[in-house]
């Protein structure tokens, strides 16, 4: 085994390295006689004593290692970073030009940038840090100043979920959340509301969808099931010329956000706070009928042992919509759970088309825009589905 230029800890596998994805799982791993602290940054070696890589080490995590290079000249240091960020934001700006129809977009995608266990969003001159990693964590500094060169005289707003500091075993108390960011895309506008109890309250990996939505809405009957901030009713108002839109959510809150998007745009949108299901239920039996229904609702489960009764989940709430759709019309289905994959969402599409009673035809299997990038080997980076049917 070749020695490092810079001494770090070693950790050693229990297994050969045989496999390129950069997570490897505890019970894989031996365990250090001297424990380094959640998040640092090690060596990494297989039993058969060859350097395999070098990451983020965490003992406490079910996913011990984060392996950021298989390159034993790479340096994980500071200049690391600013070259990650610096590829990422250069993807963003010069390949996919996304500054031509947007302020707010993803500028790190985790393992999509090689950035395991950090997420950067970036909503106009305001860039939202969320930290998945103890290692992202523990070396924001590098990250902060990263994104400082890019983007001179931004602000921050950064924070961790409860669930997510709890498995990875570090403690971060978010700001308070900074003043509201006025963002536009395609000529629209929205405001991103960080730290309000719903992320940014805006969603920029929709962007696309959004857009494509749009064509199929023009002086059409349009209802927004679990509409979050608004975007896709926005944009049947909008910008696809719809007659009327109907929104529903649970979420009072969210609600309130959602007019005054409305409001920033001039489209005049109903909104109704409702449970789908029973909205559904109601609509059906009163033989309420839409050319264009968009349902798109919160992830379901973050558990693997729950994928089957989420599906189930998935199933009834599809099958109620396409039981209110005219005859030759739109249902865009969406699902963020990234356990579901897209062969299981469209297998259930297939299934409640089945119980409805109604054909569907499959137009388009969409996804995040191109700055959610996965990696071919890192398909867990890949979580959003987005299916545009037409319901006979």
């Amino acid at each position: 085994m070749n020695t490092p230029a810079a001494e770090l800890p070693v950790v050693h596998l229990k297994i050969e390295r045989r496999s390129n994805h950069p997570w490897i799982f505890q019970k894989m791993v031996e365990k250090p006689v001297a424990k380094p602290k959640p998040g640092s940054i090690v060596d990494i070696v297989d039993n058969t004593n060859h350097w395999v890589g070098r990451g983020f080490y965490n003992g406490h995590s079910r996913i011990a290692l984060r392996v950021l290079t298989e390159d034993f000249e790479e340096a994980v240091d500071e200049a690391f970073f600013l070259r990650k960020i610096r590829a990422a934001v250069a993807l963003r700006r010069e390949m996919l030009r996304l500054d031509e129809v947007t302020d707010a977009w993803r500028v790190v995608h985790s393992e999509g940038d090689g950035l395991s266990g950090l997420v950067v969003d970036r909503y106009g001159d305001l860039l939202v840090v969320e930290f998945f990693s103890a290692g992202a964590f523990r070396y924001r500094e590098w990250i902060y100043n990263a994104l400082k060169e890019c983007f001179p005289g931004c602000r921050f707003y950064s924070f961790a979920e409860e669930h997510v500091q709890k498995q990875e075993s570090f403690d971060f108390r978010s700001p308070e959340p900074p003043a509201p960011s006025e963002i536009t895309e395609y000529g629209l506008k929205f405001r991103a509301s960080p730290g309000s109890g719903h992320k940014t309250g805006f969603f920029a990996d929709q962007r696309d969808n959004r857009e494509f939505l749009a064509r199929f809405t023009k002086g059409k009957r349009v209802l927004d099931i679990c509409c979050n901030s608004g975007g896709f009713a926005i944009y049947a108002k909008a910008r696809g010329e719809a007659e009327e839109v109907i929104a529903i959510d649970l979420d009072e809150e969210i609600l309130e956000v959602a007019e005054k998007n409305a409001r920033l745009n001039h489209a005049k949108i109903k909104f109704v706070q409702a449970d789908l299901f029973p909205y559904l239920r109601d609509a059906q039996q009163r033989k309420e009928l839409f050319d264009v229904v968009i349902l798109d609702p919160a992830k379901l489960t973050r558990d693997r042992d729950e994928v089957i009764n989420a599906l189930k989940k998935y199933n009834d709430m599809n099958k109620l919509a396409m039981q209110v759709i005219r005859p030759g019309g739109i249902l865009l289905t969406c699902s963020c759970t990234g356990l579901v994959s897209e062969e299981e969402f469209l297998d259930m599409i297939r299934r409640a088309a089945f119980y409805a009673g109604r054909t569907v035809q499959i137009l388009k299997v969409s996804g995040a825009g191109g700055d959610h990038p996965f990696m071919a080997h890192v398909k867990e980076s890949r979580y959003l589905k987005a299916v545009f049917c037409r319901v006979d």
